[in-house]
């Protein structure tokens, strides 16, 4: 009996042992993701580079689409030249045109392509940055998601357009999102800026004042000075005149 009870126990501890090494060996999969180059600042312009993982071990990933935010829509995005891929740019006229600095922009951005050219692709076990210049980037939205679509020299293609949800978990295939910070505060700098030309007008004065009245007391000093010369002068010359007179008595 009490062997029987072993060999269960034992049977358990395999059974557990088995179940935690499949899934220690499930391999954390990839997507593609969006990563600023520095940092994205509500309001401004920034550079910013679509990651995409190859995740097939028989084909390459030959062309990637990325589409852009409608409800914050980007007025430009420029590419980086990247040898070995063709990009394209699809922008489409705006139903109400957004002022950008001062500037009323009637098109927006809706779409960016790059097809690989010489048709290699981003090979299995590989995976390839695609930067771009975006903006200006809305002052009113804390992320901006990107939806991608990624393409297999096998014609398979994965969509890269579920948008996550705060307190969810990731979703199969998550859209890129791009997290913005804050804005600069123009308004603080300037402040600084003003104080600290307060500050260096104050010693400037300071110094000045000093200075004025360093010169002032040298000034009091060589009048003193010369007075002191006239007085010794005129004594000299009345010992001169005395000492003659006695001389010629």
């Amino acid at each position: 009996m009490q062997a029987s009870r072993i060999a269960s126990r034992v049977t358990a501890a395999a059974a557990v042992a088995g179940t935690a090494v499949l899934t220690l060996s499930v391999p954390a999969f990839a997507h593609v993701s969006v990563q600023p180059e520095g940092t994205a600042a509500k309001g401004g312009y920034a550079v910013v580079d679509f990651k995409v993982p190859n995740e097939r071990d028989s084909a390459s990933t030959t062309k990637v689409e990325v589409t852009f935010p409608a409800d914050h829509p980007l007025a430009s995005a420029m590419p980086e030249p990247m040898a070995g891929w063709n990009v394209q740019v699809t922008k489409s006229k705006l139903d109400k045109p957004l002022i950008v600095h001062g500037q009323k922009i009637d098109e927006a951005v809706t779409k960016v392509t790059w097809t690989a050219a010489d048709g290699k692709g981003i090979q299995p076990g590989y995976f390839q940055k695609f930067p771009l210049s975006i903006g200006a980037l809305p002052d009113n939205a804390d992320q901006l998601v990107f939806k991608a679509l990624q393409t297999y020299s096998d014609k398979e293609v994965v969509r890269w357009i579920e948008v996550p949800q705060a307190g969810q978990d990731e979703p199969e295939n998550p859209a890129p999102v791009l997290q913005l910070s804050a804005a600069a505060d123009a308004h603080g700098g300037a402040a600084d800026a003003k104080d600290t030309a307060d500050k260096t007008a104050g010693t400037t004065e300071t110094a000045a004042s000093a200075a004025g009245s360093d010169g002032h007391d040298t000034d009091t000093t060589a009048r003193v000075l010369g007075i002191i010369g006239i007085v010794a002068g005129v004594a000299g010359v009345a010992y001169g005149v005395f000492a003659g007179r006695r001389r010629t008595a």
